[in-house]
């Protein structure tokens, strides 16, 4: 039994970002489109990663879209600390593309050990 499609990712309180094989942004979440609004926001869809980004990290990209691995870092900017996740996703078992989460962090975060007890 199939559930209904509904669209999750639209008013998540994080930037949702995915590209295809090709790195063309295929789609783009509300907030997404609203921390790259200076760029052109909803505009960015049907254009490539690799326009957006220097050098170095479009190696990074094109070696993720090749391989399939993943990226994962903190950032800073405009005094707000965000978690960035970059993964791929697969159709088929094949690499189809990356989705790229951007999610607010606080300054001071709880960490659990969830392997101590």
């Amino acid at each position: 039994m199939n559930a209904p499609a509904f669209d999750w990712a639209e008013e998540l309180p994080a930037a949702v970002t995915v590209c295809d094989a090709q790195g063309i942004i295929v789609s783009m979440n509300a907030a997404a489109r609203a921390v790259f609004a200076a760029d052109g926001g909803g505009a960015l869809i049907g254009q490539s990663l690799y326009g957006c980004h220097p050098a170095q990290a479009n190696a990074q990209i094109a070696e993720m879209l090749a391989r399939g691995g993943s990226n994962h870092y903190t950032i800073q900017k405009r005094g707000r600390r965000k978690i960035i996740h970059q993964m791929p996703w697969y159709r088929g078992g094949i690499v189809a593309g990356l989705v790229e989460i951007s999610v607010p962090i606080p300054q001071e975060m709880a960490h659990f050990d969830r392997d101590t007890k």
